[in-house]
């Protein structure tokens, strides 16, 4: 069934350096150029023998363009309830590294931007790619008005322990994680971090950036996960739902994944989604 039109799709805008600037230090923005640093957050050593113009157009300029992304999808969810970038989610990049594939820190991008615009207050990042989001977690480190729900699996990459103390609220899961104790423990923890911030500062959140990675698959190389298709979009409608009941815009990025699958099971659950009236891809 095809459910998306061109018309449906948009397109953003290259962050400029100066946008970048916002969120990163001017001298790791530079460093990435240097093949060795991109060989060293992408884990790939033949990239460093790369020649730097290579860099920037078969891989720099297109993630920029996902960070792009990300951002307009966050303006668009205030727009219109809901917004899906099929991309970004560069969880592990920050204001001054980057690495596990992520350079530009995408989330942070897009959560300041509307901060200067005034336009939300309180933002949470529900985080349920299979590694933990230390990237966005360092940075919102001293800001009481971005809470950080991270749903990963504690034993793989990164093993970062000084930002996981910058979670809000963990949710550790593993390979022997089930289907259905999965989505038990986030629909329980999540419902009551929603409620307790209504409770703290109501009316509570007003923006939901949903890193949904699908990395959490059984067979995924990464995420040491087995969870069925089934089950990640059974959590993507959780996580639809939360927001639609408590009336808080969400803009979902995909993030991780990386078996052939993940592309249609992508489309599955944004398929499933619309079916459930969660989103509207009649939109325009």
């Amino acid at each position: 069934m095809k459910l998306i039109r061109s018309s449906m799709l948009v397109e953003p805008n290259l962050p400029t350096f100066e946008e970048l600037s916002r969120v990163h230090d001017r001298k790791y923005l530079k460093s990435v150029r240097n093949p060795l640093k991109a060989a060293q957050i992408v884990e790939i050593p033949l990239v460093g023998c790369l020649p730097p113009c290579i860099i920037e157009t078969k891989l720099l300029h297109p993630l920029r363009l996902q960070a792009g992304g990300s951002v307009l999808a966050a303006n668009l969810a205030l727009k219109h309830g809901w917004a899906i970038n099929v991309g970004g989610g560069f969880h592990h990049a920050s204001h001054s590294d980057g690495g596990g594939f992520c350079f530009y820190a995408d989330i942070t991008m897009a959560i300041l931007d509307l901060f200067d615009k005034k336009a939300i207050t309180n933002a949470i990042v529900v985080d349920v790619d299979a590694h933990q989001g230390n990237g966005h977690a360092r940075d919102f480190a001293n800001n009481p008005n971005v809470f950080v729900f991270d749903v990963f699996n504690p034993y793989v990459y990164p093993h970062d322990r000084e930002a996981r103390q910058f979670i809000n609220k963990a949710v550790h899961v593993n390979g022997h994680t089930t289907d259905t104790s999965y989505l038990s423990e986030l629909r329980k923890q999540l419902t009551k971090c929603l409620a307790d911030r209504e409770k703290l500062t109501p009316p509570g959140f007003d923006f939901m950036m949903f890193n949904a990675g699908t990395d959490s698959l059984s067979g995924d190389p990464l995420g040491a996960m087995k969870l069925s298709p089934q089950c990640i979009i059974a959590r993507d409608e959780i996580v639809f739902k939360m927001a639609r009941s408590k009336g808080i815009p969400i803009c979902m990025l995909t993030s991780g994944g990386y078996q052939k699958n993940n592309a249609l099971i992508i489309a599955q659950s944004i398929e499933n989604l619309h079916s459930k009236k969660l989103i509207d891809l009649s939109i325009n």
